[in-house]
């Protein structure tokens, strides 16, 4: 393995990722679905996996995909939180955020 290879590696490895809360919304129906996630840069791909698959948890989101298609549907960060803090106070601050956001866009939880 190349010393380039090896560094390029240690580098995707100890990069940080970003956790916050994320709004969905239906341009169709003004349908909107507030989640939250560690890792704020993977979540639409694995969300729009799913629904492609028609395999996501949330029948209300995947009827809105199937009756509107991809192009129907937004995706948007709400809010960015930092890392400093540890798992456990992260999760429940995440949760507590999506509350907030939830309540505020009075939308689904996704």
């Amino acid at each position: 393995m190349t010393s380039a290879r090896k560094a390029a590696i240690a580098a995707y490895k100890e990069r940080k990722t970003i956790a916050g809360v994320f709004v969905i919304r239906c341009k169709a129906t003004s349908e909107t679905w507030v989640g939250q996630t560690p890792n704020l840069e993977k979540i639409q791909n694995r969300i729009w996996f799913s629904l492609r698959q028609g395999s996501h948890p949330c029948r209300s989101l995947q009827a809105a995909w199937a009756a509107h298609g991809s192009d129907s549907l937004t995706f948007e960060t709400c809010e960015r939180l930092e890392e400093e803090e540890t798992p456990y106070i992260l999760d429940a601050l995440l949760k507590e955020r999506a509350l907030h956001w939830r309540s505020r866009f009075n939308a689904e939880a996704v």
